[in-house]
């Protein structure tokens, strides 16, 4: 009987600090449930407006290569050039470099590499896209450059394992060969021959060097053989 009205008393106690609490402090606690809500609530239209961004840039770029492969050159740039100004990094990325491959294919090499160059040093883009530039740039110049500046400004790139390993460390092995480094370009032209996440193309192309160097770049000879009868 008596722990039946301790508790009574101890349960309208609650009730009582609890209505005190919400008298004294409930607007404040509120506001803080109010702001809870609009933050998550403003987060997820945030994220869902994000991803609706990106979808609606990604129809665009897409469409603009379309328009560029069908040789629809002017309505192609049109629908690139909202992108390279307000698109997100990536997108604004991938236009400028498209861009910059276009003027080297028109043969305005030196305007490529200008445009490579701005790609590059713009150091709001995601590294990736800034490193491809690099190498675009350097291969754009590269007749112009001496063999150390492209070794110096390619070296960190011509590492096994790095995105753009195969077009760096071929540009890099070309370097060396006009300083008449014949080992060291021999070396790097067969790791890049070897390396099975090089595009089978580059793979193919450094092999051959490789060999006209006196060095041995294939694995499997038998495979290697295949590969030139599929050509």
């Amino acid at each position: 009987m008596q722990e039946t009205f301790l508790r009574e008393v101890d349960d309208a106690l609650r009730e009582d600090q609890l209505r005190s609490l919400l008298l004294t402090r409930g607007r404040p606690i509120l506001a803080l449930v109010i702001g809870g809500l609009v933050g998550l609530g403003g987060w997820l239209w945030y994220t869902e407006h994000q991803g609706s961004v990106r979808d609606k840039q990604s129809e665009t770029f897409v469409t603009a290569l379309d328009a560029l492969q069908a040789g629809r050159n002017q309505t192609a740039k049109q629908a690139m050039d909202p992108l390279a100004k307000d698109g997100t990094p990536g997108y604004r990325a991938a236009v400028q470099l498209t861009q910059a491959g276009i003027a080297q294919q028109a043969g305005k090499d030196a305007d490529a590499a200008k445009m490579f160059a701005a790609v590059a040093a713009d150091s709001a883009l995601p590294g990736p896209y800034r490193d491809l530039a690099t190498v675009r740039e350097v291969s754009a110049n590269f007749d112009k450059l001496p063999p150390q500046t492209v070794i110096d400004r390619l070296k960190p790139l011509a590492v096994s394992g790095k995105p753009w390993f195969g077009s760096a460390g071929e540009l890099v092995a070309l370097a060396h060969l006009k300083q008449n480094k014949i080992e060291a370009a021999g070396a790097l032209l067969a790791t890049i021959a070897k390396d099975k996440a090089v595009p089978d193309t580059l793979r193919r192309r450094t092999r051959q060097l490789a060999g006209q160097l006196g060095v041995d770049a294939v694995d499997d000879p038998a495979a290697a053989v295949r590969g030139a009868e599929g050509q």
